[in-house]
């Protein structure tokens, strides 16, 4: 197909990617655990662990999980903040032959449920903090092995103090009983006594079932392969070596990792991108204490910062911002959402470093296109494709579109997933007859490649980064007994982009939207719960009875109170 992009190309970025060289992410793990074993590979709360510890850490887990008899293939969870436990957890479970099921720690435990059963998790490593969580399902899925790590487990003498503030002071940790479960620190030390047994994998195998909403409100399990995140983190690693290449005396690359590690943007830039160029990760396990993050992050050169707007702006705002050390800074990606204008014309002053807007999503391993990160000026677009990457905007009737003409954009190419975990008719939908995946969103694209979003085909609701389904809000909305009709939307949101909003006809006259907010506090993690409610007598539909959201949304449609 024609490549318009390939002329925008900045100098030094290849079109395609070559994939040969790593038939696993378990093998590109293990060729950076030799070559960089003393550098620091990840650092949390003033502790770093390096490539020789994390090697060690993680054969010492795979081993254990290997000695609890899960057959190759099993799905193993995770469920925790960025916290050095993960990257070790992350390390174990690939190389022992297994797939990640990456969790919002915050889930609650009617999505926590969903997600173990779903995926037919067969064990999970988590933390101590959300242990309550899972001991409220864990008899209802298929999980048989549970290991619980505590904040300060790798963290050496001042883990105890650690954990007595988590637990004690700041009571983090609401009581939990889980009977059999083994502690981080002891499957560790029990792998240590075991053989680790090498598992020979191909870029074919299942290597993450990374969890995106659904338009139908069933959550579903993107089914990503080996070859799909090594393409991406090549990918972006070749996106970026233009911006390297100006800072040669960067000895190491230092990544902000304020994004969570189980979101797919921050496991391929933060993660996998960082092991694989012997770079240090700066673990932060709670990005909302701005000052905290701030204090941490001045002890280090930083090289590479990937984050949302939100982050930026509040960072900017904070008073201790130019205390940080941004004189070796090369790279800032701004991801999940849209960048402002405002936000980076202000970040570009402070730092000579430009945020440069990306795009992507779960199914396509993160990122599809970025704009150059040798870019100075904002575009208002997300930029080109990267290497090996096809986009093609099409209609409904899948035509590819001209310059300029608005349709949906369809990717191609080697990050997008296998397909929905157990789902083929789901798959089917979004996939074209000639392999393009289907995004949903509604793009234009110009004569030099950029691509410029304008519009949503479906009505997703993107809050600081994450998606939002209104089917899955509705459905819970609507199981409580005062409601008879409800429409969740999104509406502008000057800290997290958008923010949901529903509006409910109640069958109940006294329903207020507290009790609204409590019932959805108890059902929906915090980024999905509604920070709006207007109720109405009636809500707009089609004539089939369909409630149309977009007449909400854009305010066309008013009904008298």
């Amino acid at each position: 197909m024609n490549k318009p992009w390939l002329n925008s190309y900045p100098s030094g970025v290849p079109p395609e990617i070559d994939l040969s060289r790593y038939g696993s992410i378990t093998a590109l793990f293990e060729e950076s655990f030799r070559q960089y074993g003393e550098r620091p590979a990840f650092a949390c709360m003033g502790k770093s662990i390096s490539y020789a510890q994390l090697d060690a850490l993680s054969r010492r887990l795979a081993a254990w999980l290997q000695s609890r008899g899960l057959a190759r293939g099993a799905r193993v969870a995770i469920m925790m903040p960025n916290v050095l436990q993960y990257p070790v957890a992350l390390a174990a479970i690939l190389r022992a032959g297994y797939v990640v099921v990456n969790v919002n720690p915050l889930y609650t435990p009617r999505e926590l449920e969903h997600q173990l059963k779903d995926s037919g998790a067969e064990a999970i490593v988590l933390l101590e903090n959300f242990a309550t969580t899972l001991q409220a399902v864990v008899q209802h899925t298929s999980i048989k092995h549970v290991v619980v790590a505590t904040m300060g487990d790798l963290l050496g003498m001042k883990g105890w103090l650690v954990n007595f503030m988590v637990r004690r002071v700041k009571k983090m940790v609401p009581a939990w009983s889980l009977p059999g479960y083994t502690s981080f620190n002891a499957a560790i030390g029990e792998g240590a006594r075991q053989s680790f047994q090498p598992v020979q994998q191909g870029l074919d195998d299942i290597a993450f079932l990374q969890y995106t909403g659904g338009t139908t409100g069933v959550s579903k399990g993107a089914t990503l392969l080996h070859r799909n995140l090594i393409a991406n983190l090549l990918q972006t690693q070749a996106w970026l070596a233009p911006a390297r290449a100006k800072r040669p005396d960067v000895m190491q690359n230092v990544t902000v990792a304020a994004l969570p590690l189980y979101h797919v943007f921050a496991l391929t830039v933060c993660g996998l991108l960082s092991i694989h160029t012997g770079g240090l990760s700066v673990l932060i396990p709670n990005p909302r204490d701005m000052a905290g993050m701030i204090e941490t992050l001045r002890s280090y050169r930083i090289t590479m910062f990937p984050a949302v707007n939100t982050l930026y702006n509040a960072m900017l705002d904070h008073p201790d911002f130019d205390k940080l050390d941004f004189s070796q800074l090369f790279a800032v990606v701004g991801g999940g959402m849209a960048v402002q204008e405002a936000v980076a014309k202000r970040w570009f002053e402070k730092t000579g470093v430009p945020v440069v807007e990306g795009y992507g999503l779960t199914e396509t391993s993160a990122c599809v296109t970025c704009n150059p990160a040798v870019s100075v000026t904002w575009s208002g677009t997300i930029g080109l494709p990267l290497p090996s990457v096809e986009v093609s905007i099409r209609d409904d009737d899948n035509n590819a579109l001209g310059v300029g003409v608005a349709g949906e954009l369809c990717i191609r190419g080697p990050q997008v997933m296998a397909g929905y975990w157990q789902r083929p008719d789901e798959t089917a939908k979004v996939m074209t007859p000639d392999g393009f995946f289907k995004s949903g969103d509604i793009a234009v694209m110009d004569e030099s490649g950029l691509v410029k979003i304008v519009d949503r085909k479906k009505d997703m609701i993107l809050v600081s980064g994450f998606n939002v389904y209104p089917n899955e809000i509705e459905d819970v909305v609507a199981q409580h007994p005062g409601v008879f009709e409800v429409a969740a939307v999104g509406v502008p949101d000057r800290h997290s982009g958008e923010a949901v909003k529903l509006f409910v006809v109640r069958r109940d006259p006294a329903l207020t939207d507290a009790e609204i907010f409590t019932w959805c506090k108890e059902r929906l993690t915090g980024y999905k719960r509604p920070k709006l409610v207007e109720f109405r007598d009636g809500l707009p539909k089609s004539n089939i009875g369909k409630i149309l959201r977009r007449e909400l949304r854009d305010g066309r449609v008013r009904y008298p109170e």
